[in-house]
């Protein structure tokens, strides 16, 4: 591999800056960055502090306003106005004003609380209290838009409107709040901006974001890339195939489809496009495995540890056991792409001398012990919060096993500091989604939503689920993963259990269908981050990573029509045959969608296989599916007697 066609770190950055909202935050703000590295130390080690044994979490209201209001004010240092500001170094006067004022007003809860918790709720809230949830919200929503884009804080200040002039709306009227009553419960209670999304962030998601950056500065990124390239690099269109198992790998330790897109795409699309694999198809390969990652247990985009929450009958090691099935049927689909997609184009695998060695490969893995550790505490049944620290612990102590991963004072003052960055886009959006969620709650909107789906629908389960598909995907274009789901989760998600599909299977459904928005088009910025690096058409990648990730869009519907995939009511008789028909059904669409199988397909044939994956994928219908199976396997034959025939011809000798 030359070295001119990795990107460097300058270049990723440049890359995650233009694609990726989270990531366009100032890289030189001049005198401040000693106080910002201060305040992202220090709200690091609060978290890490309050989750030690014997500690606990403060309080929700307290809580939340120190994980909150510091987070903001790193916003308004960290991330400018406007793109403009990025080339600027320091930080302007009205910006550090704004970081003070959205510190301010969180923290007023912190002096306030028993006022806030205590007589105010009896004898009312003062003027100056409404003021401050005035400030605060104003302030939540300009970070909001800096740090994660403005389609959420559009939905939000949707929200808002329509929890003052609701009634005014046809059918879905209510609200009808002023602004004093919805400001005090927007600010003041554990419904909305401190409700559960902003209670799990401050508990949860920040310990293992954290967590995933002791794996990063102990080379576990790397590791995973030569793992990935050691044990399938030299089949069938190996690099591909090594960029998917790379990125399902790193996407236990990231939450967002373009970081890892980025981070991990940076080495693999230029190995991709060496190995003669066409640009947007090297984009759509990384693209769609990267958005694949926030759906591969244990961390999922850390939606997971707010789906635990919400779905209160199924516990939080329940759903990264649950989630390994639908995860597997994704990549399994994600590889049969790349590979008749490097067989019709006849790529082979990596010699010998280009592959990792295996010898340096099993030296390595203790790196992985980190990770086999939060992994085993976690299915034993330890909170995620004891998990998590005994994760960075392991993580740290690993890093001093050889001198190439051993972390000085250095290392670990910018572990901390980058613990804080990582997670503000995340604290800002699980807080702006709680004022959706909020307003849902408060005006009954959520049932309105969820009864006008099940109306537009009728008696048609089949209906519903795709009039729902398209509200995720269209929201998920929008929103990040965790939002997104919160979102879904509030407003979607009632609609098909009310309809009576389980409840992990309804929230299994609208968590996915959020984050397939990174790959579906016109909006997958997933796929445009990695034609970025590719040098590609984004739309070309786009709709590549859309058929590569066609499994995505198929198993959600499996699920909800056959929960056993789930685990739900599963036994080994019931669960083998229905995932083996499955994945029959991936290898038969999958081959539908990037044109080749055992030989080129004429388009006959295409339909025939496309037939065919749906009725094995079809529940619980054995006519249907063994109808399915005969077609597969007849395709299957004839194309390889075809082949043979054509192979036959071309290696007869000449007669001219």
């Amino acid at each position: 591999m030359k070295e001119k066609d990795i990107l460097t770190e300058e270049q990723q950055k440049e890359v995650l800056a233009k694609y990726d909202k989270e990531s366009a935050y100032r890289t030189d703000p001049k005198k401040w960055a000693i106080i910002i590295a201060f305040i992202s130390i220090s709200l690091t080690i609060f978290h890490l502090w309050r989750a030690y044994p014997g500690n606990g979490p403060l309080v929700y209201l307290l809580q939340g306003a120190v994980h909150l209001g510091t987070a903001l004010g790193l916003i308004f240092l960290l991330y400018p106005a406007t793109k403009k500001g990025l080339k600027k170094p320091g930080v302007p006067w009205y910006d550090v004003a704004l970081a003070f004022f959205s510190m301010a007003s969180m923290y007023y809860i912190l002096f306030r609380y028993d006022w806030i918790t205590g007589a105010a709720r009896i004898q009312g809230f003062t003027s100056f209290d409404i003021l401050v949830a005035t400030i605060g919200i104003i302030l939540l929503l300009e970070a909001t838009r800096r740090a994660v884009g403005l389609p959420i804080v559009v939905i939000a200040s949707l929200a808002i409107l329509y929890g003052l002039f609701g009634t005014n709306i046809p059918h879905f009227g209510h609200g009808g709040f002023d602004w004093s009553g919805l400001s005090r419960r927007l600010f003041y209670s554990s419904d909305a901006i401190f409700g559960t999304p902003i209670q799990i962030s401050s508990t949860y998601i920040y310990l293992f974001l954290f967590f995933g950056v002791m794996l990063t500065k102990t080379g576990v990124g790397q590791y995973f890339n030569d793992l990935a390239f050691g044990l399938t690099g030299r089949f069938t269109g190996g690099t591909a195939k090594a960029a998917v198992a790379a990125s399902a790998m790193q996407g236990t330790v990231t939450g967002s489809s373009v970081a890892n897109t980025v981070s991990s795409g940076s080495f693999t699309i230029p190995m991709m496009k060496r190995a003669k694999f066409r640009p947007e198809f090297a984009a759509a390969a990384e693209a769609s495995a990267s958005t694949g990652g926030q759906i591969m247990p244990p961390i999922m985009g850390a939606a997971a540890f707010i789906m635990a929450e919400y779905v209160s009958s199924v516990s939080y090691s329940d759903i990264i056991i649950i989630g390994i099935i639908p995860a597997l049927l994704y990549f399994t689909g994600v590889f049969m792409g790349t590979h008749y997609e490097a067989k019709k184009h006849g790529i082979s695998g990596l010699s010998k001398e280009e592959l990792p060695s295996l010898k340096g490969i099993l030296k390595r893995l203790d790196l992985l012990l980190p990770l086999v550790a939060i992994i085993t505490l976690l299915v034993q049944g330890f909170t995620p919060t004891t998990a998590a620290l005994w994760g960075i612990g392991a993580a740290f102590a690993v890093s001093f096993l050889r001198k190439d991963t051993r972390m000085g004072l250095g290392d670990m003052v910018d572990a901390l500091i980058q613990g804080a960055r990582i997670a503000l886009p995340v604290i800002a959006a699980c807080a702006t989604a709680g004022i959706i969620v909020g307003v849902v709650v408060f005006t009954g909107l959520g049932g309105k939503i969820a009864g006008g789906l099940l109306n537009i629908a009728g008696d048609s389960l089949f209906l519903l689920l795709f009039f729902t598909m398209i509200a995720c995907i269209l929201l998920g274009m929008g929103l990040p993963t965790t939002a997104n789901y919160v979102v879904t989760a509030s407003m979607a998600a009632p609609a098909l259990i009310a309809y009576g599909v389980p409840d992990i299977a309804a929230h299994f459904f609208v968590f996915y269908f959020g984050i397939v928005a990174d790959i579906t088009p016109p909006v997958c910025l997933a796929a445009y981050a990695g034609s970025g690096i590719a040098r590609a058409n984004p739309m070309k990648a786009g709709v590549t990573a859309f058929k590569l990730a066609i499994a995505a869009f198929i198993i959600p519907y499996v699920f909800v029509f056959n929960p056993v995939l789930l685990l739900q009511d599963a036994t080994f008789w019931t669960l083998v045959p229905v995932l083996a028909t499955a994945l029959l059904g991936m290898a038969a669409v999958s081959a539908t969608m990037m044109g080749y199988f055992v030989y080129k397909p004429f388009w006959y044939e295409r339909i025939i296989l496309l037939a065919a994956g749906i009725m094995l994928i079809y529940p619980e219908n054995l006519p249907i599916e063994l109808t399915g199976l005969i077609l597969f396997i007849g395709v299957g034959f004839i194309q390889y007697l075809r082949k043979k025939k054509d192979n036959d011809r071309n290696q007869e000798p000449s007669t001219a």
